[in-house]
């Protein structure tokens, strides 16, 4: 796989109590103009997105499509795959604020394959998947698939 370079621009206005930015895709185009705020990242998102959600939907992203290559690797075929990510960002020791989790839970529905195989295809798609090994540099990672039938 030859080297990926993407880029996201932001910006922003105001302090940090009443600002507000907006995110744009730099290199797809394929968002502009994400409204956030730091209210959106700690308190209700109210229709804004934040760093936290886009990290969650980057992460479903990639472990997504590092399992549906695993699963055609096993000699399966996947159907429809359901990827939900939930990234949790808490305080830790000395007041900072970190990320600490991300939880992956896939609901799959492949054809090829029993629940073992998928197990295994999940094993090995989470240890391929790169915002894994980023996101588990510094915090954990859990991973969770399950088959589902039409």
């Amino acid at each position: 796989m030859p080297r990926i370079e993407r880029v996201a621009e932001i910006v922003w206005e105001g302090n940090l109590a009443r600002g507000a930015g907006a995110i744009t895709a730099g290199s797809s185009g394929a968002f502009s103009g994400l409204p956030y705020t730091n209210v959106s990242r700690i308190a209700q998102p109210e229709g804004k997105t934040s760093p936290e959600e886009l990290l969650a939907a980057a992460h479903a992203c990639c472990f997504g499509t590092s399992l549906a290559g695993e699963v055609a690797r096993a000699g399966g075929t996947v159907v429809h795959l359901d990827v939900t990510c939930e990234i949790t960002m808490d305080e830790v020791e000395g007041g900072h604020h970190r990320i600490v989790a991300s939880d992956l839970d896939a609901r799959a529905h492949v054809e090829g394959l029993d629940a073992e195989g998928l197990d295994r295809a999940t094993e090995v798609a989470d240890r391929g998947c790169p915002f894994s090994a980023l996101i588990r540099a510094s915090a954990s990672v859990s991973v969770r698939a399950r088959l589902e039938s039409s």
